[in-house]
């Protein structure tokens, strides 16, 4: 291995645990599979997180950043909870994904638009709002309606289901949420 090599390598791996609380245990990493064995989307992610700490590793910054994997990690914490080396992972997909979005690295996905619109509506009412999350992401975000018609059967069901609100209600006391938010976007941009 080159020093240029080896310099990007560590650079990238420095990077990445600096971006991540305990992200200094990614050295930790036995490599055994636990975490993609466990992970509930790993079939459909471009690299399992397995890979994905191989490759941060290995200093493979720009596929890393490319991948899929970060959109479509759906956050159970399941790769964490079973790690034997008490490696965040999702907190580290976190981050990746955080770095993908500063660089405009996201590719072939719509995911940065889906977590945007999520995140309005759980600032708005403290919670999600699958309706207007839909509405909002294809017609607002993507303007795709005929997406929306296509899921306009199965938003019926959902609803007559009793499992999807017409309408946004906030959650109590919104007020604390809001401040915790805001707390976290001061502490980020520290």
């Amino acid at each position: 291995m080159s020093a240029h090599t080896a310099e990007k390598k560590n650079t990238f791996l420095a990077e990445v645990i600096e971006a991540t609380p305990d992200g200094e245990r990614l050295v930790h990493c036995l490599q055994c599979g636990s975490c993609g064995g466990s992970c509930p989307s790993s079939a459909e992610m471009e690299y399992t997180p397995r890979t994905l700490i191989a490759m941060i590793n290995a200093g493979n910054r720009d596929a890393v950043l490319a991948a899929n994997t970060m959109w479509a990690c759906v956050s159970c914490y399941s790769c964490t909870t079973r790690c034997p080396q008490e490696i965040p992972i999702t907190d580290i997909v976190y981050s990746l994904k955080r770095m993908a979005i500063a660089e405009r690295r996201y590719h072939g996905t719509d995911a940065p638009a889906m977590a945007k619109t999520f995140t309005d509506f759980v600032e708005k009412y403290g919670r999600s709002y699958e309706a207007g999350l839909a509405t909002g992401y294809h017609l607002l975000k993507r303007w795709k309606p005929l997406q929306l018609m296509q899921m306009a059967p199965m938003g019926m069901k959902i609803f007559r289901r009793g499992r999807m609100a017409i309408l946004p209600t906030k959650i109590r006391q919104i007020d604390q949420l809001r401040a915790i938010i805001q707390k976290a976007r001061e502490l980020s941009d520290k």
